[in-house]
């Protein structure tokens, strides 16, 4: 009998498929709308406008950088410790999607204005999505460091030696 019910609902899950709308792929326009909201973060963070730094992100996005807790939601990467750059360049690899979602994945070097901080260098990865104005903003933003982690206080960099 199960299987019977099974049979049965296939035609009904294949005609649901089949009047969903087709995902467009992006546009060229899109991705130059993707890439430019890029650019223009990375020059209000080297200039330290924090309003246009945050005006990329969607309200609901999350932002997971190394080394720290996951940030869910605008308020919260808000509430980061943030500091302007000194230098930052965020090379774009690739922009793809479908319809209303974006993927990025790019490379990045940053320098902070903070003394002693190192220059750094990555990769990272950002879903974009059209908001319901039109706009396209980050809703999920995965960034590494390629830098090794710097040895604990106490470590030797031989390995096997401890203090």
């Amino acid at each position: 009998m199960r299987s019977r019910s099974i049979l049965l609902l296939i035609p009904l899950v294949l005609a649901l498929v089949a009047c969903q709308p087709e995902a467009v792929p992006l546009t060229e326009a899109d991705d130059a709308v993707i890439r430019a909201n890029i650019q223009l973060q990375v020059d209000a963070g080297l200039a330290g406008d924090w309003d246009a730094f945050f005006s990329v992100y969607a309200q609901d996005a999350v932002l997971m950088m190394s080394n720290m807790p996951a940030a869910d939601g605008l308020d919260a990467i808000k509430q980061m410790d943030w500091v302007r750059a000194i230098e930052w360049e965020q090379s774009v690899t690739e922009v793809r999607g479908l319809g209303d979602l974006a993927l990025v994945r790019g490379t990045y070097t940053l320098l902070l204005d903070l003394e002693g901080a190192p220059r750094d260098q990555g990769k990272y990865l950002q879903v974009w999505g059209r908001q319901s104005d039109g706009s396209w903003r980050i809703t999920e933003w995965i960034s590494n460091s390629d830098l090794p982690v710097p040895p604990m206080e106490g470590e030797h960099s031989e390995e096997g030696e401890h203090d």
